[in-house]
């Protein structure tokens, strides 16, 4: 039976790589729970000091596997607090650290919802040329402020704004010029970038290191709960305009106009 998120180790650079390639690494609960076990496992690697995150087959993820997380009753929605299962959330998943070992994303195809989250949540990104990104939320009626947030704070400014309020497919090229990425290359070249900056980081003082990462998903995470706390209490994932993009996404379908409810 394959792991659904397999972990390897170099040196002392760690490669947690998405193994749902038939789904596009769509992220399930199962799927959630993997990279948490593996980021727990390169957090206690005591050679690990640096990881790269990246994704099998032919996407890095295409975000929230919608079938598996979105098409729930109401009630459910109510039961759980939202589409994620309470152990199973992909908004901590960086903030369960404990060494706070530094992640280098290496993203490729397509960069979908929620796993635009995951990619901007890690301290570096190096992007495979021409890889498509999309938040996807804010045309699924969940709203895409988290992410907003992220880029924001990542030092896209304006470009966040644009891209969140719009959720339009934007290239690594256009994230690149906007500061989200660090760097890009081409199919062929892109993953050896991540792992010689990975070595470079590697090659420094551990705590040295770990200090900087501490400080920045600290002021990250600050500013991750704050939007939160204004969007939560909105239950986005109970209106009328949810479910009709969620119907239409499932039955293949244009949406119907919004309501607004």
């Amino acid at each position: 039976m394959k792991n659904i998120v397999e972990y390897s180790l170099d040196g002392h650079v760690a490669q947690i790589c998405l193994n749902r390639p038939e789904k596009l690494n769509a992220f399930d609960a199962d799927l959630v729970r993997g990279l948490s076990s593996a980021l727990r496992q390169f957090d206690e690697d005591r050679e690990a000091r640096v990881a790269i995150l990246m994704g099998a087959g032919k996407a890095f993820s295409s975000g929230a596997d919608v079938k598996a997380r979105q098409c729930r009753s109401p009630e459910e929605f109510e039961r759980l607090g939202g589409p994620q299962e309470p152990d199973a959330h992909s908004g901590d998943l960086f903030t369960r650290s404990v060494q706070w070992k530094p992640v280098i994303a290496a993203p490729h195809g397509y960069v979908m919802g929620l796993a635009v989250g995951i990619v901007l949540e890690c301290e570096i990104v190096v992007a495979e040329a021409e890889t498509m990104f999309q938040i996807t939320e804010t045309p699924r009626g969940l709203g895409g402020a988290r992410y907003w947030g992220l880029a924001h704070y990542c030092g896209a400014a304006a470009f966040a704004t644009e891209v969140a309020l719009t959720g339009r497919f934007f290239s690594a090229e256009e994230a690149h010029r906007a500061g989200l990425i660090a760097r890009i290359g081409k199919k062929e070249e892109y993953l050896e970038i991540a792992r010689q900056i990975a070595r470079d980081i590697a090659a420094n003082p551990p705590l040295s290191v770990r200090a900087t990462v501490r400080s920045r998903r600290y002021f990250m995470d600050s500013f991750e709960r704050d939007i939160a706390a204004q969007t939560d209490p909105l239950k986005l994932y109970l209106t009328e305009d949810f479910r009709e993009s969620v119907n239409a996404y499932v039955e293949k379908r244009p949406t119907r106009p919004f309501s607004g409810r």
